[in-house]
């Protein structure tokens, strides 16, 4: 039996099995066995791909991929978003390269990638399907384009990803495994944890881990664990695309907007574009740090841009990669001072409109 024979083989019986506490057990075998096919049989496309692969050189603040099946607009919005030129046409497949284009959202610098359609089995290989999602791997945020004709094809694309190890607007497991050489299995779990013991024994078991601390602190499931287990996993932020508003009712476009995590435009007329800046700006986690030189006022109208959660190191890296060696201090003013002209080191976090001085 060939692999994906066997994955399918799997995800049926899956399907068939109820889920209740005399099946749990074996659909938490069967989905570790399920995940570890998935990431081999990722491993086998890889290999046997005789393709010259993708590569994209990272630009900017953040680089944005478009993902989605063949012939929904993504090279029309590739178009109207940036500087590249990407062949636009009423067929399948017009995209055959990654091209990659820039574009300004309040300050930030971005690069849009556009990819060749997505199609069902890319995870494992079909259609170019191993250069592409090597590329959206690389991915800050990923833009999940459709039209108001196949919204359904949203659920084939993220299935293909999550396939693929790409965990979509989900933070890691909060679970941590120290492997020992001895002592079995120890499990220290917060209250709201519902996973029995021995579920989680066996799920290990199946990774061949029978000696390890396991520290569990977020009521997760069985393929949250296997997550943890495999560590492989990318954690990418997204939105829901939806194009081609113009060419349906109002009454059509209402009924869409219920879509969580959905962005409706269209490419061709303009619509919902700016509303799609924002929040892919937002999405990425960006803030405006604006920098004061010394004996100067600070620079108001071009802000640095970093992401959320950032420090003075993060900030002293982007300026310039020997900063930090002669850093001596910082001060900054705005609502991450305790008072105003605040004197800082290094790993004082920052956030959005901070007003940052470094002295070195």
């Amino acid at each position: 039996m060939v692999i994906e024979d066997e994955i399918r083989a799997i995800e049926e019986e899956i399907k068939k099995t109820p889920y209740n506490k005399a099946t749990q057990h074996h659909i938490g075998k069967l989905k570790a066995k399920l995940a570890k096919l998935r990431d081999e049989a990722i491993k086998r496309a890889s290999k046997k791909s005789h393709h010259g692969g993708y590569s994209v050189k990272k630009t900017g603040d953040a680089t944005v991929v478009l993902v989605g099946p063949p012939s929904v607009g993504k090279s029309t919005l590739l178009n109207k978003f940036t500087n590249a030129t990407s062949e636009v046409a009423a067929y399948d497949f017009t995209t055959l390269d990654v091209i990659p284009g820039a574009m300004e959202i309040q300050g930030a610098k971005i690069q849009l990638v556009d990819v060749p359609g997505l199609i069902e089995g890319a995870s494992i290989g079909k259609g170019r399907g191993k250069e592409v999602i090597s590329v959206v791997r690389t991915a800050d945020m990923i833009l999940l384009l459709t039209t108001v004709f196949e919204v359904e094809r949203l659920e084939l694309i993220e299935h293909e990803l999550y396939n693929a190890g790409i965990r979509l607007n989900l933070a890691p497991p909060d679970v941590r495994i120290i492997k020992k050489d001895r002592g079995g299995i120890r499990i220290n779990r917060t209250p709201n944890v519902q996973l029995d013991e021995t579920l989680i024994k066996t799920v290990l078991s199946e990774y061949k881990i029978h000696n390890a601390d396991i520290i569990i602190r977020e009521d997760l499931t069985i393929d949250r664990l296997i997550d943890a287990i495999l560590a492989n996993r990318l954690y990418i932020p997204s939105l829901r695309i939806i194009n081609k508003i113009d060419l349906v009712d109002r009454r059509e476009i209402e009924q869409l907007r219920t879509i969580p995590n959905a962005v409706l435009i269209s490419a061709e007329t303009g619509e919902g574009l700016e509303e799609l800046k924002k929040r892919i700006f937002r999405g990425l986690g960006f803030i405006h740090i604006y920098m004061k030189p010394p004996g100067k006022k600070a620079d108001m109208e071009h802000p640095l841009i970093i992401k959320s959660g950032a420090t003075v190191a993060d900030v002293a890296d982007k300026i310039h990669r020997d900063l930090k060696r002669s850093f001596k201090y910082a001060q900054v003013w705005g609502r991450s001072a305790k008072h105003e002209g605040q004197r800082i080191g290094l790993t004082h976090t920052l956030v959005d409109g901070d007003i940052l001085r470094i002295v070195s």
